[in-house]
């Protein structure tokens, strides 16, 4: 089978490397880099790091508004599906790369597979949740993270070509963190000791582009009498630079990490704090208690076994939680086995894909 495999993103990176490996095992696989993110510290580090193959195609579409480069994908990702002509093309969890991906393979009937689908924060102001959506309407396959994803999907009419097979994130995380260990020298070039400090990233648009709640985060920081380490995302730096207000002198603001720096970090954090679905399940998977900066979650599996708590950008609520919040002393394994790249190879390779009507 002949498969395109779509990235953009730095989640996108992380969870292509297991389901790379895989995959051409017994497929041929071409993977598109979209360039959505495009510097060195949010992509190439990551392909570096991770081993993840030299992208067949680079679209080098580059920042720009949702619509902007929503649009730039599609037309430059329609060429290389005029020219590949692949059997199936594979997008990935809730970026404009994933949206862009599966509409131009819908649009040249090629049927499309959703690794991370059924995932829901019944949101729809947030534009993760609209390319979540199109995505999973318009695909062939689904391959779920948990079980929850599954029932999201039963509940809108979705049950053909379904499988949880956990989470390739799951997957890389196991396979790299011997490795992060062994390669980072974060902790000792912060001058940081284990547990001694909190992690913080903030990047989604419901929080930067809105002046209120990203102050509110600033001030929330500034007061939780722990040093704090903030890798900072470029969209957030420029935000930030817009906003009169200035973090407290426990807050140590750095630029983006690469992967195996992050997972040292968040190993060693004592909690962390995001408004990132990925290191969401990231503090998860590293048994760390996490803060949710947003006011819901497509990981609602994780507040549900009392690892993770929404506190939203209200700043008595992030201090008070930062300070108290103790996770329980059981941790289900929702997501997996960290095996979930090696079953989608194996299910993509007895599936007979086809574009399916919209009634199932």
């Amino acid at each position: 089978m002949k498969i395109v495999s779509v990235v953009g993103a730095r989640p996108e990176f992380i969870q292509s490397a297991p389901v790379s490996r895989a995959l051409r095992k017994q497929h041929q696989e071409l993977l598109v880099h979209t360039g959505q993110h495009y510097d060195y510290l949010m992509s190439q580090t990551f392909f570096d790091e991770l081993g993840i193959p030299a992208p067949d195609y680079n679209l080098e579409v580059g920042s720009g508004s949702h619509a902007g480069q929503t649009a730039e994908i599609l037309v430059r990702f329609e060429e290389v599906l005029l020219k590949e002509k692949p059997d199936c093309v594979i997008v990935r969890g809730d970026t404009n790369s994933t949206l862009a991906g599966a509409l131009a393979a819908s649009k040249l009937h090629i049927p499309t597979v959703h690794i991370e689908a059924g995932e829901r924060s019944f949101d729809r102001r947030m534009p993760e949740e609209i390319n979540r959506l199109v995505a999973d309407r318009l695909a062939s396959a689904f391959f779920c993270v948990s079980q929850t994803a599954v029932r999201h999907l039963a509940a809108e009419g979705i049950t053909k070509n379904v499988y949880w097979v956990g989470d390739v994130m799951l997957d890389a995380n196991l396979a790299n963190r011997p490795l992060a260990r062994q390669k980072s020298t974060v902790l000792s070039t912060l001058g940081l000791a284990p547990g001694s400090y909190g992690l913080v990233t903030v990047h989604r648009a419901a929080n930067t582009d809105d002046p209120a709640r990203l102050a509110n985060i600033v001030t929330a920081l500034s007061r939780v009498g722990e040093t704090v380490i903030f890798p900072v995302h470029p969209r957030t730096r420029g935000a930030l630079s817009r906003l009169n207000v200035r973090f407290g002198d426990n807050v140590r603001l750095i630029e983006p990490v690469g992967y195996f720096d992050m997972m040292v970090l968040e190993e060693n954090a004592r909690i962390i704090a995001t408004d990132s679905g990925g290191v969401q399940r990231e503090a998860y998977f590293m048994s760390k208690p996490c803060l949710t900066l947003r006011d819901e979650t497509e990981w609602s599996e994780t507040v549900e076994a009392g690892w993770n708590k929404l506190v939203g950008v209200d700043v008595a609520t992030i201090v008070r939680e930062w300070q108290t919040f103790t996770p329980p002393a059981e941790q289900p394994p929702i997501f997996g086995d960290g095996h979930a790249g090696e079953k989608i190879a194996e299910i993509l390779g007895n599936l007979s894909l086809s574009i399916t009507p919209l009634t199932r």
